[in-house]
């Protein structure tokens, strides 16, 4: 990555490799640097953190973000001379920056020390500016009417930034400092003598403090403040289930993803839920939210609970063109920047997706079959029977399939996961034009009506309500689906499913990963969802680091593209579950071991949001440009690697678990402790005995009858 980020709730920082915030060079072109600042509510409120060491910038020696919330940057000062005399020797100084986020307050703390044999004299600076910043107009989306930042105040020891938007909301940057003899100007930069002895170090905190409103966040002792969010952060650990094989990468992975997934964490009031990624997407949003907490059920569910109940409180009402709001439909993305709030985009929020209705109704089932919290479902039924009646109406408008089209003048046109403009391309070339149904959202519908008439038919009974009967109903309703999916979707001759259908009701016929999504659904006749499993695995959808968004050879693909040929995590991820669910152990194996593979190229031990779809025989793989990272699903993909391996599955009825372990190629043994099943946990212990396992379980608190099937078993399922 050619940045650094941190985060903590709804506060991040995103800076250059030196710890700094600056403006792009002219010619910098599309990239991540284009946005360096400290953000708070898709608001940028710190455009430039400089340091300077008698003027000069100091060179790079370590940059590090590994643990998400805090980094350190080794820095050092370059050589110094004017008019033959000596001013500073190359190298003399070390510059630390050490930095986290606690509470919406940025913690920075700089410790410069004298590693030459003199004492040094020598100035450092701290240049700041806040311009307060939609997200929308520093991504260059978009201008808009915007309030004026007002002139920064020094004041002691203190800088106060300050900016009246047009939504009437006040927002400030206070920059506060402990040294009494640094000093700042109106102009906004810091300055502070240094006189270091041999070997002699000083510090200089700082505080960085955005304010919303009148609404102040609390502010820590640094050290206080630090060691809440190391216990914050030992804590989720402990608390999730762990994983240990003989293959280190794996474990690394999945430690990484653990960790990655606790930095994407906020929480508006009903606990904490994902969102989707760093640094732009740091927001509810539909689809990313809630497949994350999909990923994360046997690790976390109290996560999916959470989400959900952040999703209903945002469920759409009315018709509303500008927003694609309608009643009962899930949200996509929620806003909360100056050009939200008057309305300038319609992100407050926007309803412009297709599949966070019937993935709100999978999570929902899903939930309750792993943890048996028929509670919760009774809760959410209200939000659950207006999602469906939002799919119904939807799908009854279009012969029975549910499709998207936008109405709104700044919406999105192409509404599933694939939202890119030419994500959705017949072979011929021909963009497909909306209404379009989507292969996966059916499998969702389909799913959701499925799993919701298993879980409904365990409520107890209530004076004028059968839910028996509503159970019933949404059986006979998912099977009817199912039969007008096979007969509209299948391609005889390419043996496969199409992506989707366009508005005249034609099949697009590009080969891609969607179907993939739907495999775990149960849509699909068995021999064709074993058709799908093996052209999932094959070497034109398959390029050796992971599934491709669309297979080689087809009219759209394209390697460095968003959607058409590049490779996601979350993606392979979903057709993991799918394989997993449908007992394909062979094609699953082949999947983890490459997205393995990809991962030991990229930082941090960590799968990014996507990469390009280049064979694996060409080389490394190639990294996307302005993916993120940290990102959600990707951090999730590791948790659905531990599902999969296990073949692990839940009976919607009965509560029975079910293992049927197949490990990758070059892993033979596996631990997991910890996974999460009602009221308690499960720990398993499996290791490769020829083509068979052996399997141990080591703890069994959940209260649920655990079958274990051998492979060949599981593979004839």
């Amino acid at each position: 990555m050619d940045y650094r980020v941190i985060k903590d709730n709804d506060l991040f920082l995103l800076t250059d490799l030196s710890g700094d915030v600056v403006p792009p060079p002219a010619d910098a072109g599309e990239g991540q640097q284009a946005g360096y600042g400290l953000y708070r509510s898709d608001t940028r409120f710190l455009s430039r953190m400089e340091l300077l060491i008698n003027g000069r910038k100091p060179i790079v020696l370590s940059s590090e973000a590994d643990q998400n919330y805090l980094s350190e940057t080794v820095l050092t000062n370059p050589h110094m001379e004017a008019d033959g005399e000596l001013i500073l020797w190359r190298e003399s100084v070390e510059l630390r920056r050490m930095r986290f986020i606690y509470g919406d307050v940025l913690y920075d703390k700089l410790t410069m020390t004298n590693f030459s044999p003199m004492p040094l004299a020598f100035d450092v600076s701290l240049r700041f500016e806040a311009d307060f910043t939609d997200m929308f107009v520093v991504r260059g989306f978009m201008g808009g009417k915007l309030g004026i930042p007002e002139k920064p105040v020094a004041d002691g020891d203190s800088l106060r930034f300050a900016y009246q938007g047009t939504d009437g909301i006040r927002r400030a940057l206070q920059v506060r400092w402990d040294d009494p003899a640094a000093s700042a100007g109106d102009d906004g930069t810091l300055s502070l003598a240094v006189s270091l002895a041999p070997g002699a170090s000083q510090a200089l905190e700082l505080l960085l403090i955005p304010t919303i409103g009148d609404a102040e966040p609390e502010v820590y002792p640094r050290s206080e403040a630090l060691e809440k969010l190391h216990a914050d952060y030992a804590d989720w650990v402990a608390s999730s289930a762990t994983l240990e094989t003989d293959l280190p990468q794996l474990d690394a992975l999945y430690e990484r993803g653990v960790l990655d997934l606790r930095v994407l964490m906020n929480d508006e009031g009903h606990g904490r839920f994902p969102v989707a990624g760093l640094p732009w997407y740091a927001v509810l949003f539909g689809r990313d939210s809630l497949i994350t907490a999909l990923q994360m059920l046997p690790v976390r569910p109290e996560v999916a609970l959470a989400t959900l109940r952040t999703m209903a409180r945002y469920q759409g009402e009315r018709d509303d063109a500008w927003r694609d709001e309608q009643p009962g439909k899930i949200m996509h993305e929620l806003r909360r920047g100056e050009l939200s709030n008057t309305n300038q985009v319609p992100f407050t929020p926007y309803y412009g997706t297709v599949d966070a209705t019937p993935l709100f109704l999978v999570l929902l089932a899903e939930y309750v079959k792993w943890t048996g919290d028929l509670a919760a479902l009774r809760e959410l039924m209200p939000h659950a029977e207006a999602a469906l009646g939002w799919i119904d109406r939807n799908a009854a408008d279009a012969g029975g399939f549910v499709t998207y089209h936008s109405e709104s003048a700044k919406g999105i046109a192409n509404q599933g996961w694939k939202d890119s403009a030419d994500s959705i391309v017949h072979r011929d070339g021909e963009y497909a034009k909306t209404p379009i149904a989507l292969v996966e959202v059916q499998g969702y519908a389909y799913q959701a009506k499925r799993l919701l008439a298993e879980q409904l038919a365990r409520l107890p009974e209530e004076p004028g309500r059968d839910w028996r009967e509503f159970a019933a109903q949404l059986a006979v309703e998912a099977e009817a689906l199912r039969e007008r999916f096979e007969a509209a979707f299948w391609m005889e001759e390419e043996g496969y499913y199409a992506i989707a259908l366009d508005r005249d009701g034609r099949q697009v016929r590009s080969v891609t990963s969607n179907p993939g999504h739907a495999l775990a659904s149960g849509l699909f006749a068995p021999e064709r969802a074993a058709a799908v499993a093996k052209r999932l695995a094959a070497p034109d959808l398959f390029g050796g680091y992971g599934i491709r968004t669309m297979a080689e050879g087809q009219t759209g693909y394209n390697p460095m593209s968003y959607h058409d040929g590049s490779v996601w995590p979350h993606d392979n991820s979903m057709c993991l579950l799918g394989l997993a669910a449908g007992g394909f152990p062979e094609q699953s194996g082949i999947v983890i071991e490459g997205l393995l593979a990809a991962a030991a190229h990229f930082e941090n031990a960590r799968l990014p949001e996507l990469f390009c779809g280049y064979a694996r025989a060409r080389g490394r793989p190639v990294r996307y440009p302005v993916a993120c990272s940290p990102q959600a699903w990707a951090a999730g993909t590791p948790l659905v690697m531990l599902t999969a391996m296990l073949g692990l599955a839940v009976d919607g009825a009965s509560g029975e678990v079910r293992l049927a372990p197949a490990l990758p190629p070059g892993m033979n043994r596996l631990k997991a402790r910890g996974i999460r099943l009602g009221a308690g946990t499960l720990g398993v212990d499996v290791e490769r005995d020829g083509e068979d396992y052996r399997v141990r379980i080591v703890s069994n608190t959940s209260g649920r009858t655990v079958r274990v099937e051998s492979r060949a078993a599981a593979a004839n399922a």
